[in-house]
């Protein structure tokens, strides 16, 4: 789920890195958890920017503009992970990032690195998603990027796969660890056959790559159940729990509950 516009950044790194003696803004993070069906537990929780007092995005995100959005974005990477690190964190931490802002990955995923290190966050947690909605100005530096997170040891994905300009042509270049499937077509999927056959056939198309799927904007069991049985068992939405300010969200046991209550049931398909 998208939440707002990133790019690596680190001092010394690019030049749209160094921006020096721009005011930095104050903000927090709110959590959602990404959970697994299969033995009903969360596999990852994604971090969301907020005001200081829990207010939307937007109320951050207006007050970005060219001069300040690669230092955000550098604060951003480090303030999520230490957010993480200080709520004891076990699973993966799911970051988006805008292709387009990040001009050499080596040298700007330099604080994510630093941030890891000194807060104690294993690399190996990190998800960074690729927001497959934005339009990539070169599929060629998007590859050089996911490879460059991939060997750092990052798990990655695509964000909003389905809602941009060249999911299926990313796949044939690059295959991530995730790919997240827009909520648009999600909604109403157990009403919609229309929608039905794409999951599908994506799902199958992905399991042939060795790709997994993660399903966002699950409102209700039917969608739930749905997806589950098309093969998916990563699921993101309110119907699991909304974004929790500065603290990890409990997933409710009805949330579970239903045709799909059994872990069992999820593992035979």
């Amino acid at each position: 789920m998208t939440d707002f516009p990133k790019s690596f950044a680190s001092p010394g790194g690019c030049q749209g890195c160094r921006n020096k003696g721009v005011p930095e803004m104050d903000f927090a993070f709110a959590f959602q958890p990404i959970v697994d069906l299969r033995d009903q537990t969360t596999f990852a929780h994604e971090a969301l920017v907020r005001g200081v007092n829990g207010e939307g995005a937007l109320s951050v995100l207006e007050k970005v503009d060219d001069q300040n959005r690669y230092r955000f974005d550098q604060l951003c990477r480090v303030r999520a992970i230490s957010t993480a690190a200080d709520l004891g964190m076990t699973q993966y931490l799911s970051i988006n990032f805008l292709p387009n802002a990040v001009y050499r990955p080596e040298m700007c995923i330099r604080s994510t690195l630093e941030a890891a290190r000194t807060y104690g966050f294993p690399l190996e947690r990190l998800i960074f998603e690729a927001v497959e909605g934005e339009h990539v100005e070169s599929n060629k530096h998007l590859m050089n990027i996911l490879r460059e997170y991939r060997e750092f040891g990052f798990k990655t994905a695509i964000d909003d796969f389905g809602a941009g300009y060249s999911g299926l042509n990313l796949l044939a270049d690059f295959q991530p660890d995730l790919i997240k499937l827009d909520m648009a077509l999600i909604r109403n999927i157990h009403r919609d056959r229309v929608r039905q056959t794409i999951v599908r056939n994506v799902v199958n198309m992905c399991r042939e790559l060795g790709v997994e799927v993660i399903a966002e904007g699950i409102e209700n069991a039917e969608e739930r159940d749905f997806l589950a049985d098309c093969g998916i068992y990563l699921m993101q939405g309110y119907w699991f729990a909304r974004p929790s300010f500065r603290s990890l969200a409990q997933i409710s046991t009805s949330a579970w509950l239903g045709r799909s209550s059994n872990p069992r049931s999820y593992a035979k398909h």
